[in-house]
């Protein structure tokens, strides 16, 4: 693990868990679409919903490969499956991935916490660790927040 800060901007991704998704997102829809082509007794309609759910089928793997985590100059923004949030520097109070964590958390100034499923361990857990690792040395090197507001 190097503790060199990258430059910005970095994108933070789960990328063999993406490359799963997408192949198997691709696979689903070919080999549904090919039975309801080849099925002889399937009438226009039926091939159409073949079709239709092997579609739905490819778009719901392909927003579980959504999640990333981007961070700029101006902060990190945190996309998720169905929600995207940009956060500064000085929201962010600390970047937790703990033994047994689908993924990482961060702690929020307001006392909240935000998964960022744009680094998780599944598949990768060691390129997880270091990436939650760069994570957080570069919101420690450029949250803005007084001490004690980070603290407390």
């Amino acid at each position: 693990m190097s503790d060199e800060l990258p430059a910005l901007p970095v994108t933070f991704r789960p990328g063999r868990t993406r490359a799963v998704l997408l192949t198997a997102a691709g696979a689903i829809f070919v080999v549904i679409t090919a039975v309801a082509l080849l099925l002889p007794t399937l009438g226009p309609g039926e091939r159409l919903s073949f079709v239709f759910t092997a579609a739905m089928l490819a778009g719901v793997l392909g927003l579980l490969s959504r999640p990333k985590v981007v961070a700029d100059e101006s902060g990190v923004t945190v996309v998720n499956i169905a929600g995207k949030r940009h956060l500064d520097w000085a929201e962010i109070v600390q970047v937790n991935l703990r033994a047994g964590d689908p993924w990482v958390f961060l702690d929020l100034t307001d006392g909240t916490s935000l998964p960022a499923l744009g680094i998780q361990p599944g598949i990768a857990k060691q390129r997880a660790i270091e990436d939650a690792h760069t994570l957080r040395m570069l919101v420690e090197s450029r949250s803005v927040a007084e001490p004690e507001q980070r603290q407390g």
